[in-house]
């Protein structure tokens, strides 16, 4: 794609699109041209539609990855090339919604407890203890730590809402023994040298082998960190509006969707057969 590649890297950054949505808005235009191994400007309506079609009928593609196809197609003829997007492609919905994989409270006991390296067990605590995505995580600096007020400011969150989460007592700690052993410089958690970010890889390798040290034998990633600390505060009363702001979600029903998973929310709520004033004796 060349300078078209480059000029939409720049557009999207103008219009404060995450530079993980970058990166697979670019991608998957850099895929549908190669597909076709001709200039985008020559591609229209019918070869983005075959190729829409070629990916979820032969290559069998998550909705997911075709949604994103779309969203990364649509951007670049309309925004860079201003062609109208008169084809009604529409975005395939998933039918059947799988349940959240969430970490009971022992279980996050003993992953915590796999972890001896500071650093690591620092970034997991994050995770955990704020309920951050992992590029929230990766965007953390050292001057969000707000220890008066006990708060953690996330600057780096989706669809660029700031927020404040809570800043636990215990996280703090562990992270000031990390801050005086590693001596980060700005981001709280860095990578190769102090003025660079970790990779996203890396912290899910740390998490995948924690789980495995912990002998959890179900996938683990750092957004199950994110699933736990949603479900752990509803299973212990938190008002679900709490909840919303604290993730960060736009729309409650995203949130309302840890309910269920909520492994007490069934007993918590009582049968409308104890409401009923009956002598069975």
């Amino acid at each position: 794609m060349g300078q078209m590649r480059q000029r939409m890297v720049e557009e999207l950054r103008l219009r404060g699109y995450s530079e993980r949505t970058v990166e697979s808005y670019v991608a998957q235009m850099k895929r549908f041209v190669k597909h076709y191994m001709r200039p985008a400007e020559e591609l229209g309506a019918e070869e983005i539609r075959a190729y829409l079609l070629h990916m979820t009928v032969e290559e069998k593609l998550a909705f997911g990855t075709v949604n994103q196809a779309i969203y990364g197609i649509r951007f670049f003829y309309t925004e860079l090339l201003g062609r109208p997007w008169t084809e009604k492609f529409r975005c395939q919905r998933v039918k059947k919604q799988k349940l959240r994989t969430v970490l009971s409270e022992a279980e996050v006991v003993r992953l915590l407890g796999a972890l001896s390296n500071l650093k690591h067990r620092a970034m997991v605590m994050t995770l955990y203890a704020a309920g951050l995505r992992l590029s929230e995580l990766l965007g953390v600096r050292l001057e969000d730590l707000d220890t008066e007020s006990m708060r953690l400011r996330v600057v780096a969150a989706k669809g660029g809402r700031e927020r404040y989460v809570m800043l636990s007592e215990r996280l703090l700690r562990v992270l000031r023994r990390y801050i005086e052993q590693y001596q980060p410089v700005s981001l709280l958690f860095f990578g190769l040298d102090r003025q660079r970010g970790l990779e996203p890889s890396s912290v899910q390798r740390v998490v995948k082998a924690a789980a495995q040290r912990a002998g959890i034998d179900r996938p683990v990633s750092p957004h199950v960190l994110r699933h736990s600390f949603a479900t752990h505060l509803m299973e212990r009363g938190t008002n679900v509006v709490y909840i919303q702001e604290l993730l960060g979600h736009k729309d409650i029903h995203t949130t309302l969707g840890y309910v269920r998973v909520c492994r007490r929310s069934a007993t918590r709520v009582a049968s409308p057969l104890e409401w009923l004033e009956l002598d069975l004796t």
